[in-house]
């Protein structure tokens, strides 16, 4: 099977929606993110709690529906070999854009600015957040106003990743064109209130608090959006903003309720809203710093300038680590049916899923004491393991939420009986998934020796997530610190078979090279996936319309929300 045929098969069909009499008439929707956006500009982040507030208001052409089957969105229908969308050789995608559609402002929405978007995010100096992306791409031309042609450098049979999805929407050429290479992060005003051609406008934001939206009068679908305005407040954390949804009832949606199994159910069982759920790619992991994140190193502290981390960069400290952890219980104590253990980077779909690596699920304590005696630290009169004069002692920082402070104890308990410390620290959630190149404690910055959060894919091929770990995607101050690779790992090897990979055809085959690079990340020990656990939010019984989607935004289609009568 084709991977146009196959990833553009019919999804299961939604439900439809009740017809409302008028645009706006279900009033106001609520909406907690415990995790609150720092910016409106998913191209200075592509993290979740950015990529989502911005969903409601930027768009791609196409993104995924909750099955992960790509649908057309500013796109007029999906490109594909047997529509002629896509070359005999697959070195070219033409996307047909839907006639009519105005940016908020009333504007044309036109090709002119799905290629200024690219030339945005690639200008030297951006620091842009999605810039591989656009990896593999030798031009892009605006045939007409409704025609867009993708040129790649080589055949590319997986053309679906630029302007694909909520992580690369298309910007307004007019608000953006002052605000390349350098300065995308200066343009405050484009930033935090980006013209759009979604449901709804930017009314009023507060970084780090809250965004408050008003409908998109210019938006092109008929009587939507059906609530006349929205608000995603930020901060706290999950049990509070479960209780917000499931208990008092001041708020209509929360998102991501991370928190322990016996916990979620006394909040469900008040009766007052749903859990909103689903399974897809999401895994909690490990990074580990294999760069050195000494704050004496200043400007190239955690950088491949900056040198190996004088610890972690032995692939058999990091192996230990790795071989001491009892993922089975983490899963159980912290994540109940919501979660497993997992081995893999990559855990579904099924013909994406190694088993190479299914050791890992079961731990060996002594196979850990064995690979640090070996690799020469032994233990310490303090019971701490020491080498040279130095300590077996590492930094470990992660959000501020209960089950991660939890992971976190736990972690340091399994890694104690082998004779490592571990000096734990935790930030708001806020702050760490931020893009502020200023700050010390984001993820992206990294100066610890080892972090811990959730990523996942975006549809069901992985190239495009695969390809987060290419050496391409360091992070440094060369990109204003953007970038996905956070444990700063760089193999030549994997990089080929990242090449590899867009340039073949066919399920099978791009599976098993998606399996190698998997192995190849997992068999680094940079990367140490823990669970692969569910999306799990909470909405009011009042709330219709809504269904979760792992393969995309979780807001994705908030356009669609309406309130039961």
């Amino acid at each position: 099977m084709s991977m146009a045929k196959f990833l553009t098969a019919a999804a299961l069909a939604l439900l439809p929606l009740p017809a409302q009499a008028q645009r706006g008439a279900d009033g106001d929707l609520k909406i907690l993110y415990w995790q609150a956006a720092s910016t409106l500009n998913p191209y200075l982040s592509g993290i979740g709690k950015e990529v989502d507030a911005a969903a409601l208001i930027v768009e791609p052409l196409a993104r995924f529906d909750p099955q992960g089957t790509l649908v057309p969105l500013l796109a007029a229908e999906i490109p594909t070999r047997e529509n002629g969308g896509i070359s005999a050789d697959t070195t070219m995608i033409t996307w047909k854009l839907r006639p009519g559609v105005k940016w908020a402002d009333g504007s044309a929405f036109t090709a002119k600015d799905v290629l200024f978007t690219w030339k945005y995010c690639t200008a030297p100096g951006a620091g842009c957040a999605a810039s591989n992306s656009f990896d593999g791409i030798k031009d892009i031309v605006a045939k007409d106003d409704l025609t867009i042609e993708i040129q790649f450098a080589q055949p590319t049979p997986y053309p679906y990743v630029p302007f694909v999805s909520s992580t690369t929407p298309v910007l307004q050429e007019a608000q953006f064109k002052d605000c390349m290479g350098a300065k995308i992060a200066s343009c405050t005003t484009q930033n935090f209130a980006p013209i759009g051609t979604g449901p709804y406008k930017v009314k009023e934001f507060k970084p780090n608090d809250v965004v408050i939206y008003t409908m998109n009068t210019a938006y092109r679908e008929a009587g939507k959006p059906h609530f006349s305005g929205v608000t995603i407040k930020g901060g706290g954390d999950p049990m509070s903003s479960a209780r917000a949804v499931f208990e008092t009832g001041e708020t209509d949606y929360a998102w991501n309720l991370m928190l322990a199994p016996d916990v979620m159910a006394k909040l469900t069982s008040t009766g007052k809203a749903r859990t909103v759920t689903a399974h897809g790619t999401m895994v909690e992991f490990l990074f580990l710093n294999l760069t050195d994140p000494s704050s004496d190193l200043g400007d190239k502290r955690s950088t491949v300038a900056g040198g190996p981390n004088k610890i972690l960069s032995d692939i058999r400290v990091r192996k230990a680590l790795s071989l001491a952890i009892d993922r089975a219980e983490i899963a159980e104590v912290l994540y109940g049916d919501q979660g497993k253990a997992t081995c893999n980077v990559v855990p579904a779909p099924a013909q994406y899923v190694s088993t190479a690596n299914d050791s890992c699920l079961k731990p060996n304590v002594a196979a850990a004491k064995a690979l640090l005696d070996e690799a020469g630290w032994k233990p310490g009169a303090d019971g701490v393991r020491e080498k040279g004069g130095q300590k077996l002692r590492l930094s470990f920082l992660t959000s501020t939420s209960g089950v991660r402070q939890d992971t976190q104890a736990m972690l340091k308990e399994y890694w104690k009986t082998l004779g490592v410390a571990v000096d734990l620290r935790n930030v708001s959630a806020s702050v760490f998934f931020g893009g502020d190149a200023g700050n010390p404690d984001t993820r992206q910055k990294f100066y610890a020796d080892i972090e811990m959060y959730t990523d996942n894919s975006k549809g069901l091929d992985q190239e495009p997530y695969l390809n987060k770990w290419t050496c391409a995607a360091i992070p440094s101050p060369a990109t204003q610190w953007q970038g996905s690779n956070m444990p700063r790992y760089c193999s030549q090897d994997y990089d080929n078979l990242s090449k590899t990979v867009r340039k073949t055809d066919g399920i099978t085959e791009r599976a098993d090279l998606a399996r190698k690079m998997n192995d190849m990340l997992v068999q680094s020990y940079s990367v140490i996936p823990l669970v692969h656990r569910g999306n799990i939010s909470g909405a009011t019984k009042s709330l219709a319309g809504v269904a979760m989607n792992p393969w995309d935004s979780e807001l994705w289609d908030v356009g669609n929300w309406s309130r039961s009568k």
